[in-house]
Formats: structure tokens, C-alpha cells, sequence
């Protein structure tokens, strides 16, 4: 299973927030700081997201994030802020290997389909979900469409890997949620890169249990309760 430690960026911190809330925030340096010490622990992907883009619907990061990409070599995938086909062109420029989309998908199908006919699998759908009901601009705005549907959805446009994430689990440490996790890889037969509540090395274990693609790793890894070393080594 692929694992991806995640930086967020906000005001040009790296950060962790609360239930997605903008105003429970911790800050844990600047973002190339985080990057580098992921690097050194062992790993090969990144998650990086633009949380003033997120919540602005403007992309206000990316010179951080090609920070990021020139002095790590690693696997970057990115989301936050990408609004129009131009915004893609630029975070993909910067040598984003992938970009998430989430409200995009949501808000704007028609742009989000020509972007996966013009980047391929370089896009990934971005589907964050309230009690199983997907939820848009930074978590902020609840919608009446279950999770797995959109998903479904999603495979027919086109699209190869869904980032999913549970919402009333994010950044809390209760616990990822297996159960819908698999229902969505399940029903899909996508790639899966699980989000939200990973606490601990058990919860990677369930995951590649039930065949996930992949996993972001949050704030269990800045508060030490997964060590990234022993992670990368054992899953």
C-alpha cells in the first residue's frame, strides 16, 4: 500500500486542522521544512494540499509547492485552489506528478471532464464525504449526493484514483473509516487513497487488509503516534 504523508499549506505554514475547520489550526513550520523530514523518515509520496486555495477558491501556494518538488525528487500529488483548466496547467508545471480535484468535479463537471481528457491519470477525483454524503469548497458546504454514487460517477468520466475522505474523522485520531473506504473501493474497482482518522499503524494494517490503494497520513504523524519510518518499512 502506498503511503502519502500529507503537508497542508496555510498562510505558508505547514498546518493540521481539526475537522477541516480553518480556525482549529496547528502549525508545524514552514512546508519545505516538513517536506525534507518526510523525505529523511523513508518516503516516497507527498500530499499537498493548498488550504487558502481550498477555502478561497484561489490557488496561493504553489511557490511553496514547487519548493517542495525541486528539492525532494518525490511523488507529488496536489489539490487546493484548482478551479479552471489554467489552474491545472500551472500546478501540473510546477512537476506535480497529479492534482486532486474535489469541488471542481462537483461544481463545474464540464471543465472537470476536459481536464481528464486533456491530463489522463493525472487527475485524481477528490471526494470528501459527510456521514457518506459528499461535501465541497474546503468541507464547507454539505450536498445532497452520496459518496459512492459521485464515485461511480467518476469511473464513468474517466477517472483511475479517488482520494476519499471522512470528514468527521479528519484530523481527529479516532480512527480511519475502514467500512466506507472499502465500499467505495468496492463498488468502484478503483484506486483508493484513504483519508481522515489514520491514527495508527493498526489502521494502515486494516487498510491494506481490505486492499487499499493507498493512505494520506495527517496529523498521526506529527503528533508521533505513527512513526513514518516504522510505517514505511512494515506496510
Amino acid at each position: 500500500m502506498k503511503l502519502f504523508p500529507a503537508i497542508d499549506i496555510l498562510g505558508g505554514r505547514a498546518v493540521r486542522l481539526l475537522y477541516g475547520k480553518r480556525d482549529n489550526v496547528t502549525d508545524y513550520g514552514t512546508p519545505i521544512e516538513r517536506a525534507l523530514l518526510w523525505k529523511e523518515c523513508g518516503a516516497k509520496n507527498l500530499h499537498i494540499v493548498d488550504l487558502d486555495g481550498a477555502f478561497d477558491g484561489e490557488a496561493k501556494s504553489n511557490k511553496f509547492i514547487a519548493e517542495i518538488v525541486k528539492n525532494t525528487g518525490l511523488f507529488v500529488q496536489s489539490g487546493g485552489g484548482l478551479r479552471t483548466i489554467d489552474d491545472i496547467k500551472k500546478r501540473l508545471d510546477l512537476g506535480v506528478c497529479r492534482v486532486i480535484l474535489g469541488t471542481m468535479a462537483y461544481e463545474q463537471p464540464k471543465i472537470f471532464e476536459e481536464a481528464v481528457n486533456l491530463f489522463g491519470e493525472r487527475i485524481v477525483a477528490g471526494i470528501d464525504a459527510i456521514n457518506g454524503y459528499v461535501a465541497i469548497k474546503g468541507w464547507t458546504d454539505k450536498t445532497n449526493i452520496k459518496a459512492v454514487d459521485f464515485a461511480l460517477n467518476m469511473k464513468k468520466i474517466g477517472i483511475s484514483t479517488i482520494v476519499f475522505t471522512d470528514i468527521s474523522k479528519d484530523g481527529a485520531l479516532t480512527g480511519v473509516n475502514v467500512e466506507s473506504t472499502k465500499e467505495i473501493s468496492d463498488c468502484t474497482g478503483l484506486d483508493i487513497i484513504a483519508s481522515g482518522g489514520v491514527s495508527t499503524l493498526n489502521d494502515l494494517v486494516k487498510l491494506k487488509d481490505n486492499n487499499i490503494y493507498g493512505a494520506i497520513l495527517g496529523r498521526a504523524i506529527y503528533t508521533g503516534n505513527i512513526d513514518l519510518k516504522q510505517a514505511v518499512k512494515e506496510i
